[in-house]
């Protein structure tokens, strides 16, 4: 069966390493930061990013007891704020749009409104041979719209500056998919 972390982690891999910037735009409990931490290295950076102050200490907690090199900043701000924070090339990030799991407010979901503006700011933060992986959960409604949305809206990229796939489990319509940014070697810095 197709393991979609798997991939994920398989995709990031072929773009990122030791030294690297790295941006996880939904810190969530901390996984996805834990993983470019890890990967980047000491001489790398990983900038994170959550509305709920819950999400910070989980992930705090997470990363002091898995041992993660003390490369992150830990950022208590929704994500289309991302270039107050970070104003260098990265060379990832990762979307994991939804709620905060296991932390029981599904009411408090990533918002097409905050979604867009940070996708297109991770996009021009993205350094040649850059990647960005978004995770949709179609399965709450906020999720279906924003998958649709950034579904219409990578559609209309130049495909010589990024390649956008999607990568989803076709009989499966409520699971989990991904959407898949990798920007041309050649492309510049802050172009889209």
């Amino acid at each position: 069966m197709v393991d979609l972390i798997g991939l994920h982690k398989h995709f990031l891999l072929e773009h990122i390493g030791e030294g690297d910037v790295a941006v996880d735009f939904t810190m969530g409990n901390g996984n996805d930061t834990l993983f470019l931490s890890k990967t980047v290295g000491e001489n790398g950076k990983v900038y994170a990013f959550d509305i709920q102050e819950e999400a910070l200490a989980s992930t705090s907690e997470h990363l002091a007891r898995e041992g993660a090199p003390t490369n992150y900043t830990l950022i208590c701000a929704s994500h289309h704020r991302v270039k107050e924070f970070v104003n260098e090339p990265i060379k990832a990030g990762i979307f994991n749009l939804g709620y905060l799991p296991r932390a029981g407010k599904k009411s408090v979901t990533t918002m097409r409104e905050t979604t867009m503006p940070a996708v297109k700011a991770a996009l021009e933060l993205l350094a040649p041979d850059g990647v960005l992986i978004v995770a949709i959960y179609p399965g709450h409604e906020e999720g279906a719209l924003e998958g649709e949305m950034l579904r219409e809206y990578f559609g209309t990229l130049s495909r010589f500056r990024i390649c956008a796939s999607e990568f989803r489990i076709l009989n499966s319509p409520t699971s989990p998919y991904f959407f898949l940014l990798e920007k041309s070697a050649k492309a510049h810095f802050g172009e889209i």
